[in-house]
């Protein structure tokens, strides 16, 4: 089974390796094997607004089965509640294990059908300011072993924090090369339409080689979303484009 990591820890820190650590150790006294996979560790920070349109925008890639440790939690240790949603959509079931925050619900309401549920188990040892390791982690490998402790989760009628599921026309991540992810799903915009984003008005192309190098346009990414690019250069660079920064569709 797998366990699919979607973070703001960053990939250079302590915190991912401790809650691998601690993924490991559950399962192995499950008795069972399953794989990690690290969709992404640099979301941005805290902003779990942004990070549910991302996560709806990849989730898709992964198998049926897959369990998601969701962890965007800047109010870690406060009332939020811990929980699990169990999603049905184009044939597959998933799970997203983390805080109620609105990090899981974007992804809950686009699903056909979602189950939520809230974590009512806490280990011996929970750190106040960790649940990803003390608390998430060991309940997404109970899930993916399939052996979950009665006592564990409690059914609730939803989500408390629900944000709106729509589109969200803003910048919600920028990758290594500068482009920058738009929270706009493809079907949501024509083909003809231009963006305007940082008073620069852009319009599509189907692949970067289309413009002119150091051109920026818009186009299609591969998870189905709008994202905005500069050929062989850095539209977050060129543009000072940034995650929130809006985006506005013109006719």
């Amino acid at each position: 089974m797998m366990i699919a990591l979607f973070t703001d820890f960053g990939a250079d820190d302590i915190y991912v390796g401790q809650m691998k650590a601690a993924l490991l150790t559950h399962a192995a006294r499950e008795g069972r094997d399953v794989g990690i996979v690290d969709v992404l560790h640099r979301v941005p920070d805290y902003d779990a607004r942004g990070a549910a349109h991302l996560l709806a925008a990849l989730h898709g890639a992964y198998p049926d089965g897959t369990v998601f440790l969701s962890v965007v939690d800047p109010g870690v240790g406060s009332e939020r509640e811990p929980v699990v949603v169990m999603t049905q959509m184009d044939g597959k079931t998933q799970w997203f294990v983390g805080p109620d925050n609105g990090l899981l619900s974007v992804i809950a309401a686009r699903a056909s059908h979602a189950r939520t549920y809230r974590i009512t188990w806490r280990p011996a040892g929970l750190s106040a300011s960790f649940h990803g390791r003390d608390l998430f982690a060991p309940v997404a490998a109970w899930l993916a072993s399939g052996e979950v402790p009665a006592g564990t989760l409690e059914e609730t009628s939803g989500l408390q924090v629900r944000l709106d599921a729509g589109d969200l026309a803003e910048i919600v991540y920028v990758d290594h090369y500068g482009n920058a992810l738009t929270g706009l799903r493809a079907d949501a915009v024509a083909d003809d339409a231009r963006l305007r984003v940082a008073q620069v008005e852009l319009t599509r192309a189907r692949v970067f080689s289309d413009v002119p190098e150091g051109q920026a346009f818009w186009y299609v990414n591969s998870i189905g979303l709008v994202e905005i690019a500069v050929n062989r250069g850095s539209a977050a660079a060129q543009l000072g484009l940034r995650p929130g920064h809006v985006v506005q569709v013109l006719a």
